[in-house]
């Protein structure tokens, strides 16, 4: 079998060592006489597996102790929907700095909850760059200050850090996380969804500086205080046990692939590959974010003739390149870099724009 570049946003592209791995165990975990799907979440058998991903997220990461990690069933949107209820008082004002489409889904669902601030929006741009942290408009009494690592959608990733004073820095990784080296200690909380570099869709990363978890928040169930997560070892509930297993396996292999050191240098080179191509195509390319923010991890792109699209998308299927089509809200074209998506398949994709553009130029 003839596996295709899939550069799909999400769910995303798994490595192949990993689905091999999970194929050979599915029928038979570990000469148990079941699949990992079917142990019990309480069984010593999962217990360990659980304990392992979290060890090797640990260190992929450099985790400080200091953090409690959990995995929670769900993608990022319910963690945005679970920020204020846990950290924020009834009314208490939250900063969000508007960078692309997920920063507003990020907004649109801690509102019912929480006075948020818009303290800066690059919406006026075209969410085509970062406004300057000096503009930003932040309160000392906030609750926290959110951002969104990377914009799947908009292609605009914080390169640094930005500095935010003592109101701790809460943060969507789901596109970016694990893609380069990451002071965790610098934020009050990171969060991702799996399915773009951890593993597959329906389980989400949660990284908490252990101290916020003292917060009262507001009125909730129990099943949606990460305290109450944390005191569980994230087993509250019956957890998604094959999505946490499968992400087990995929941090294991970027360990194995020489760690987040490693995986900086590849997506850089990725990156690049698919950059330049835009760039020095005479303008039949167009990418629309400034260079010093533009994302590693999904580069969106548009053709002079946006005639031209449908054919690009439907060769580049035929092709063997999969999931180029942009996403609705913005048109175009999309290539996602992940972790899993290999040197090869970047060269893959810059071979056929180039091709094409001979073709249709």
């Amino acid at each position: 079998m003839t596996r295709a570049f899939n550069f799909s946003a999400g769910p995303a592209t798994l490595p192949e060592a990993v689905l091999r791995e999970a194929q050979a165990g599915m029928l038979d975990w570990n000469g148990v006489g079941a699949s990992v799907v079917e142990l019990s979440h309480r069984s010593a058998e999962f217990i360990a597996v659980a304990a392992q991903a979290e060890a090797d997220l640990r260190t992929l990461l450099s985790i400080p102790d200091d953090y409690a990690v959990l995995f929670v069933a769900g993608g990022a949107t319910t963690q945005q929907a679970l920020l204020p209820l846990n950290f924020a008082a009834p009314g208490q004002r939250v900063d969000y700095v508007l960078t692309g489409h997920w920063g507003k889904t990020a907004i649109r669902q801690a509102t019912p909850y929480a006075d948020v601030h818009l303290a800066a929006d690059a919406g006026p741009g075209g969410f085509s760059d970062i406004p300057p942290r000096a503009g930003w408009s932040l309160g000392a009494d906030s609750a926290y200050v959110h951002i969104t690592a990377n914009e799947t959608i908009h292609g605009v990733e914080f390169r640094d850090t930005p500095d935010v004073g003592a109101v701790p820095l809460f943060a969507d990784f789901s596109s970016s996380i694990a893609s380069g080296p990451l002071d965790v200690s610098r934020y009050g909380l990171i969060y991702a969804g799996a399915q773009k570099n951890l593993g597959p869709v329906g389980i989400s990363v949660v990284i908490v500086r252990r101290e916020l978890l003292g917060r009262a928040g507001q009125p909730r169930a129990d099943i949606f205080t990460y305290a109450s997560h944390a005191a569980r070892d994230s087993m509250l509930n019956t957890p998604p046990t094959w999505n946490w297993y499968m992400l087990g396996l995929t941090v294991k292999w970027m360990l194995d692939e020489g760690g987040v050191e490693e995986f900086a240098r590849r997506n850089a080179a990725k990156a690049a590959l698919v950059y330049a191509a835009i760039d020095g195509s005479g303008g039949f390319y167009r990418n629309p974010v400034a260079p010093a923010v533009r994302s590693r991890m999904n580069v969106p792109f548009f053709l002079a003739d946006e005639v031209l699209t449908a054919r690009f998308v439907a060769e580049s299927t035929a092709a063997g390149l999969l999931a180029l089509k942009g996403h609705k809200a913005t048109g175009g074209l999309r290539a996602s870099l992940y972790n899993a998506m290999p040197v090869a398949g970047a060269q893959a994709l810059v071979d056929f724009m180039r091709d094409f553009q001979q073709r249709h130029g």
